[in-house]
């Protein structure tokens, strides 16, 4: 969803989880001291480790399963 930032679906603990992963996938260097001050405002210390192992792990998968494109040399069927 392209539109998350102003998006009524979306609480602003939810719209600052969003906006965390996809700086940490983009522009990691952007998380500056307001980002930080906004989303500690919404999770704390233990939280935030657990989405940031969460968002690691899904952008390595992610990349790695680009890179090594599992699906032309081991078709799943479902």
């Amino acid at each position: 969803m392209a539109e998350w930032r102003t998006s009524d679906r979306f609480t602003s603990r939810e719209r600052v989880a969003i906006e965390y992963a996809e700086l940490f996938a983009i522009d990691h260097l952007a998380l500056d001291d307001d980002f930080w001050v906004r989303f500690r405002a919404e999770w704390d210390d233990p939280e935030i480790m657990d989405l940031s192992v969460l968002v690691a792990s899904f952008l390595g998968l992610g990349r790695l399963t680009q890179v090594l494109a599992p699906e032309q040399s081991c078709p799943m069927e479902i």
